[in-house]
Order: structure tokens, then sequence, then C-alpha cells
């Protein structure tokens, strides 16, 4: 019976069983994708990354969620990197490549964190706010914007963040695109939550991918380009943000939590 190497990481974290876990398979080669699905849908975790390094070195990436296939990952993207370097100490650098997003450089920072780049996905305001949008959460925000991948829900504090409760089959009904909730943070720059039922569950407990657009955000209220970011899940993790000329560099740390293998 083949058997594949897999592993779990903590993402966004210098703690065990805390940040966001991603379960991470390098291959060979590609498997089939209802393949893919079903181990992402065993794993039951955020998400499940697959990584194949082609022939130009290009380490081309895809991410399930227990759902579906995901267009962008953040904390597996990550993860992934952590278990890439972790195999060869002598590398600093890999590129990872997705369809959706394109090339995804990373980087080991002197500092012992990750950095990826991200494209700059910074939201725009809306000017029609989804009545399940104005419905779907127990505290009213004070703004609504949207980018490629969520409607982003600025609430009033920190508290707020943490307090505010889902109605996850109004949210559901907003799919594709998923929720964030963000406020200016007490000890961080800003915080969020992740809301996500029509794509993978109910709160994702680490998001690096909306960074991309939560630091442009928040850079620009603040007049800052680097912050620091809590997503207040009740794994919770920390994240380094960076703004570039066109990029979003995110920056984590990464626990390994499980080293195993598959039998299919």
């Amino acid at each position: 019976m083949p058997e594949l190497n897999i592993q779990i990481v903590d993402a966004f974290t210098t703690r065990q069983f805390s940040g966001n876990q991603a379960a991470v398979v390098v291959l060979d080669a590609w498997l089939a994708p209802e393949l893919m699905q079903s181990i992402a849908s065993e794993n039951n975790l955020s998400e499940t990354a697959f990584v194949v390094r082609n022939a130009a070195g290009i380490h081309e990436i895809r991410w399930f969620s227990p759902l579906k296939e995901i267009d962008f990952c953040g904390h597996a993207t990550l993860a992934s990197a952590f278990v890439i370097f972790a195999a060869d100490p002598a590398l600093s650098e890999i590129v990872f490549e997705a369809r959706a997003v394109g090339r995804l450089p990373v980087r080991k920072t002197g500092n012992g964190l990750i950095e990826m780049a991200f494209p700059n996905r910074a939201p725009q305001p809306l000017t029609e706010v989804p009545e399940a949008l104005r419905r779907g959460l127990s505290i009213a925000p004070v703004a609504y914007l949207k980018n490629q991948q969520a409607y982003f829900a600025v609430l009033a504090d920190e508290a707020a963040v943490r307090q505010v409760e889902p109605d996850l089959e109004r949210l559901k009904s907003l799919g594709p695109l998923d929720v964030v909730v963000t406020a200016r943070g007490d000890g961080f720059d800003f915080v969020s939550r992740y809301f996500w039922p029509a794509n993978g569950g109910v709160e994702d407990p680490v998001t690096g991918s909306i960074h991309a657009g939560l630091a442009p955000y928040w850079g620009a209220i603040l007049g800052k380009r680097e912050l620091l970011a809590c997503q207040a899940s009740r794994r919770s993790g920390v994240l380094h943000c960076r703004l570039g000329e066109d990029s979003v560099f995110v920056s984590g740390a990464c626990v390994s939590y499980l080293k195993g293998r598959i039998s299919i």
C-alpha cells in the first residue's frame, strides 16, 4: 500500500497547541484532486497543503480545506515553508507558485521568523452592503469593505471583535466570499477574526492570506508600514506585517506538532 509523508505544524505561533494547524504533504508528483480533497477532509484541519517541486525549482502548492480547494492560504504556506526549510537547513529562500495568486517568495529572516511576500489585496469600501452581512453579526460594524477574498467588517474596538457572534447561516449565503471582522488593537496595531462557513468551517484560527488586505487597510489608517497583528480566535496567533511597494510581507513563527505517514 503506498504511503505519503505528512507533517502537522502550528503556524503563526511560538507555542504548541496555538496558532493555526496546517497539514503539509510534500509529493513527487500530483495526486488526483479527489484524493487530495479526501485527505484534507480526513485531516479535518483548516487546510492541508500539497507541494510539488517542479523542474525549475519552484514549489507548486495547492491548498484544501475540509470542504473544497482554496485559492489562497497563508498559514499553510508558512507551514509548508517551515517543513521545507527544516528538511534542508542550507536553504534560506524558496518560491511557491499557486494558480490563483502566482508566485509567493518566502525567506528566513534574521529574527527567526519566516517571511512571505503576498500580493497587495487592499479592500475597497462597499457602496451596497448585503443584508446578510448587515444582519450576520451580533455587533454592528462602523464600516464595510471588500476584496477578492472576503467582506471586511470594521468594528469599534478590540472588545467588540472578541465578543461578536456570527450568524453562520446568513454569512454562509455570502459565499464564495468569507467575512473578516477587525478593529484597532489594544496591545497590537490591529486585531481580527475570520468566519468562513461557505468554504471551510465556522472560524479560522489564524488566516495569513487575509492580512494581504488587512495590513494595507490598517497601514493607511494608522500611517504605518510595519504592523503587528493578532488574530483573536480561541487558539490565537501573531502576524508581523510589512508594506512594500506592490507586496504585503507577512511573517510568523511555526512549531512542529506531528510527523507521520498516510496509507492510501
